[in-house]
């Protein structure tokens, strides 16, 4: 499944690929309205899938269209600002990324420049307020570099994206470690969100 309506938003789906295996991933405690296998694919889609499907849909009718799902977005970077241009065409609806904040990592390049225009709102997946919990949590594919990657995309994208939000998983992390967060996002001008296990920010 590309695409998919929840609370009058349409999710985006462009990839099962993820640069970190969150022990309180979906993938690993189902529970979403949609299926699991809904939203894993066999194989990729094909940007002219993708862009068919997104295409297709009225897309003036939505509050927001959000790129999330079953992977990392930013995994297909280039195709989801191509995708992002495409709906720039069509509608004026916002446009959100929830994304790991590895963009730039997964790349090897500065990618914020690249979302201004395109992009409304990024939400940023925190999730921890220090590297060693996020290792543990996260288990990302860049190590002990990844966590000071996210907040140095998070410190760039802001530069260049109208909202930027850092969010962590309320139950996966302490009181004080939330704190510790909120007081991170406030720092970098961001907003802060505390998602429970099921929330799809």
């Amino acid at each position: 499944m590309i695409t998919y309506v929840q609370k009058n938003t349409l999710y985006i789906n462009i990839t099962n690929h993820c640069t970190n295996k969150c022990d309180f991933c979906i993938k690993e405690r189902n529970g979403m309205d949609i299926r699991i296998d809904d939203l894993t694919f066999e194989r990729e889609p094909s940007l002219d899938d993708i862009l068919f499907e997104v295409t297709s849909a009225n897309l003036n009718k939505y509050n927001e269209i959000v790129f999330s799902g079953y992977g990392e977005p930013t995994c297909r970077l280039y195709d989801m600002l191509t995708i992002c241009k495409k709906i720039r065409e069509i509608t004026d609806t916002p446009i959100r990324v929830n994304t790991n904040g590895h963009a730039s990592m997964i790349m090897g390049e500065d990618t914020a420049p690249l979302f201004k225009g395109l992009v409304d709102s990024v939400s940023i997946s925190l999730n921890a307020a220090e590297s060693d919990t996020y290792v543990k949590l996260c288990h990302p594919k860049f190590g002990d570099d990844a966590y000071i990657g996210v907040l140095k995309f998070a410190r760039d994208i802001i530069k260049y994206v109208p909202e930027v939000i850092l969010s962590v998983n309320g139950e996966s992390i302490s009181a004080e470690d939330i704190s510790r967060c909120a007081d991170i996002a406030a720092n970098i001008g961001a907003k802060f969100v505390v998602r429970d296990q099921l929330t799809v920010l």
